[in-house]
This record gives structure tokens, C-alpha cells and sequence, in this order.
């Protein structure tokens, strides 16, 4: 049913949403599992659109969906920064490993 690919972007929407209530409550752990489902889903999602049209009347709404969840995706970045930069200090002072 081509109306489902619209529900694909939603989904991606609702996860990345997810995503930026988690990196607002520094819960990074959170971040990266609702990261991996919307990972999921957008491979979900260019799967079916190899078959799939979106129909015309949901592409309006394809857009706002877009520009929200780019909108959530800049809001995540921000916010993972600093923690991104510790991460990086820590790393750095960290032994490297050779096999």
C-alpha cells in the first residue's frame, strides 16, 4: 500500500524526537538506542521506496517531517558536544592497543 511510506517517515520522525528528549536529559545511552532504530527504519524505509511511490498528497507533508527531524538532529548535536569533546579527552589519554 504505497500511503505506508509517509508512516515510515513519522516513525523516523517520532525516534528522532526520542533522540533529542534523551540527549536533553544527557541520557547518551538512550541517544545511541534510538539512533539505531532510526537507522532501522530509514534502511526500512529506502527498501520500500525501490517499490513504492510516495503518493502526492503526503509529500507536503514528507518535507515538514524533514525539516523537523534536521531541526532535532542539529538541537542533538549541539547538545552532544561537549559531551562528545570529554569523550575525545578520554580517549585520547587512553593507552592504544596493539595486536
Amino acid at each position: 500500500m504505497p500511503g505506508m511510506l509517509i508512516d515510515y517517515y513519522k516513525a523516523i520522525e517520532n525516534s528522532s524526537r526520542k533522540m533529542l528528549d534523551a540527549a536533553k536529559a544527557r541520557d547518551w545511552e538512550e541517544v545511541v538506542r534510538y539512533e539505531g532504530a532510526c537507522a532501522v527504519l530509514i534502511e526500512q524505509l529506502r527498501f520500500r521506496a525501490q517499490d513504492e511511490d510516495l503518493l502526492p498528497e503526503h509529500r507536503s507533508e514528507k518535507v515538514r517531517i524533514m525539516q523537523r527531524i534536521l531541526r532535532n538532529d542539529a538541537e542533538i548535536r549541539c547538545l552532544a558536544e561537549p559531551w562528545l569533546a570529554q569523550f575525545d579527552r578520554l580517549v585520547a589519554g587512553q593507552p592504544q592497543m596493539v595486536h
